[in-house]
């Protein structure tokens, strides 16, 4: 762990030591994941079944091996604890409603001459959702993909997961039962997001793609990327913490593991004005871990890419943080609705003392697919907007391009496209 102050003479190297955090070596990959991708648009379904058979240890006997009957998702759902049930409705709903409110309008605006403009908003046609299955299930991004997709309106949804060994955690079936997911399949990596880019005998190609993945998953995602639209290139999971003395210790450290547990590449980082309250989450950071379930895998993302900094003020401190630009910001100050202006760069930004980034992961709303590794500084996250798209509508009137048909003739004409400028001119009033 980067334990430091803006005051040190090593803190520039290591801060820049954090703000490199989020590069994946892709070009290590690159080639076997074109090379898978290659693989799949050639030899399609036949070159998926090698590629689970060598993946996932596990050889689907027939193209119907790569669907999961919808009878699973239902027999999943009707055997799930009651109370588990009413949690995974809760999460659904809340998700549901929030990204029901970030639905864009189609607008038409009329001019006084009769000339309309205007934008129409339609969702695609067809969204690929990759929702990783390797180290842990996750049936929360299962909820955070479907939904948007069908608060859009998205008609054909695919559903990739890996499914080592052909075992599928049985609360992500429920999940898609809940959402009515109709089109699971048991393909997982770079060969998922290659067969949706596109298309086999048994996945139909789709016009977008998102979701979370390692790094083969991610760098298959630049790779298709034009083929098809994505949401973002997602690296491993991160956490930045601005504190003041009103913040628990206690809370901040376990907070602070909550990224940690996720990924050995998982970023967990605390920047504070407080040394005392520095010195105290480290102290309970090491209370925390041994009584983790993921202890191995938290230890490791703290002591390899964890951080604790202490400024001078809490405006060097979110100075500092915009820089970092992390997935997550969690605001543990007195009053942190006076900081939010003073913030520019965050995926989701979590305000006030009882606001853990873990209720955010599932059950506040908002979505949890984020930007990361700095890139909340031009991305945004996941939304109904990712599985929508926007047209330009025009409509001149006789008088409206009388109006400023000449204008645009002259523009035309400076540029030397001669066509351009006729087909104006043809219409204009002598």
């Amino acid at each position: 762990m980067i334990f430091t102050t803006t005051n040190s003479t090593t803190f520039i190297t290591e801060f820049e030591e954090i703000l490199g955090r989020g590069k994946m070596d892709m070009e290590h990959v690159s080639s076997i994941v074109g090379n898978i991708i290659n693989e799949i648009k050639t030899d399609k379904n036949s070159a998926l079944k090698q590629h689970i058979a060598k993946f996932d240890k596990w050889t689907p006997e027939s193209d119907a091996d790569l669907k999961v009957d919808t009878k699973y998702m239902e027999e999943a759902y009707n055997n799930l604890d009651n109370d588990l049930k009413s949690a995974l409705h809760l999460a659904h709903d809340r998700i549901r409603v929030y990204h029901e409110k970030q639905k864009p309008k189609s607008w038409f605006d009329d001019e006084p001459n009769g000339t309309i403009l205007g934008q129409r908003v339609t969702p695609v046609d067809s969204a690929g959702l990759y929702i990783p299955g390797g180290k842990a299930a996750y049936p929360s991004s299962l909820l955070m993909n479907v939904i948007p997709a069908q608060v859009a309106g998205v008609e054909n949804i695919v559903v990739c997961t890996p499914t080592p060994e052909n075992e599928i955690n049985d609360l992500l079936l429920a999940a898609c039962h809940l959402c009515g997911v109709e089109n699971l399949y048991k393909v997982g990596g770079a060969s998922a997001i290659a067969a949706m880019a596109y298309g086999t005998e048994t996945i139909p190609k789709v016009d977008v793609i998102t979701g979370p993945g390692n790094i083969f998953v991610a760098t298959a995602k630049k790779m298709v990327y034009g083929e098809v639209n994505i949401d973002m290139i997602a690296g491993p999971s991160e956490i930045g913490i601005l504190a003041d003395d009103s913040a628990n210790a206690n809370h901040l450290a376990i907070d602070l593991l909550s990224q940690a547990e996720h990924d050995e590449m998982a970023s967990s980082i605390l920047i504070t004005p407080s040394q005392e309250l520095a010195d105290a989450v480290k102290i309970e950071i090491e209370k925390w871990l041994p009584e983790l379930s993921r202890e191995v895998i938290a230890r490791k993302s703290i002591e390899e890419r964890g951080a604790i900094i202490v400024t001078k003020t809490m405006e060097e401190a979110i100075h500092l943080m915009d820089q970092i630009a992390p997935e997550h910001l969690e605001v543990a100050t007195v009053s942190p609705f006076e900081l939010l202006p003073l913030i520019k760069h965050a995926g989701a930004i979590f305000l006030g003392h009882n606001s853990p980034e873990a209720i955010g992961d599932y059950v506040a709303g908002p979505n949890h697919t984020l930007p990361t590794g700095g890139t909340a500084k031009f991305y945004s996250p996941l939304g109904v907007e990712n599985f929508m798209k926007k047209t330009s509508i025009i409509s001149f009137s006789k008088k409206g391009i009388n109006e400023i048909g000449e204008a645009c003739a002259l523009i035309a004409n400076t540029e030397g496209l001669t066509a351009h400028e006729q087909s104006v001119r043809v219409r204009l009033d002598k």
